[in-house]
C-alpha cells in the first residue's frame, strides 16, 4: 500500500514566505518591530495547531484545486517554519530589548532565506537534507 505523503500547495508556501519578507521590510522601514508578530504568530499557530492563518487566507485565492499545484513536502515545511519562527522570535525580542544589531541579524537571516526560497532555492531544505544525511551516516557507520 502506498504511503500517504502530506503536502502543501506551493502558492500557499510562497504566500507565507512573502508575508515574512514584507513584515521584515516593514519593520526595518517603520522601526516598528510589531510587524514581525504577523508571520511569527501565524508560524507558531501553524506549528502548534496546524492552522496557519496566512495560508488559510491565501487558500481563498487559489484558482485551481489545491492538489493541482506543485506540492511542497509538509515535513520539510514544518522544519523550515521552526527556523523562521525562531529567527522571527529572536529578532522581535532583540528589537524589544534594544539590541538592534541582533534584531537586524535575525530578521535579515529569515527574510533572506524566505526571499531566496521564493527565487527557487530553499536554504532550510538544504539544511534539513544535510541533517538527515548526517543522521543516516551516524546510525549506519557502526
Amino acid at each position: 500500500m502506498a504511503e500517504m505523503v502530506r503536502s502543501i500547495p506551493r502558492p500557499l508556501v510562497r504566500a507565507n514566505q512573502w508575508v515574512i519578507v514584507l513584515s521584515v521590510v516593514l519593520t526595518w522601514v517603520s522601526g516598528r518591530e510589531w510587524f514581525l508578530l504577523i508571520p511569527l504568530v501565524a508560524g507558531l499557530a501553524g506549528l502548534l495547531f496546524h492552522f496557519n492563518p496566512v495560508m488559510k487566507l491565501a487558500k481563498l485565492f487559489l484558482r485551481k484545486d489545491p492538489k493541482a499545484y506543485i506540492p511542497e513536502d509538509w515535513e520539510q515545511q514544518q522544519f523550515n517554519q521552526k527556523i523562521a519562527v525562531t529567527c522571527l522570535a529572536l529578532g522581535f525580542i532583540s528589537f524589544r530589548l534594544g539590541w538592534n544589531v541582533a534584531g537586524y541579524v535575525f530578521t535579515a537571516l529569515v527574510a533572506l532565506a524566505a526571499f531566496i526560497a521564493i527565487l527557487g532555492f530553499c536554504i532550510g531544505c538544504f539544511i534539513h537534507y544535510q541533517w538527515k544525511q548526517y543522521q543516516y551516516r551516524r546510525t549506519h557507520s557502526s
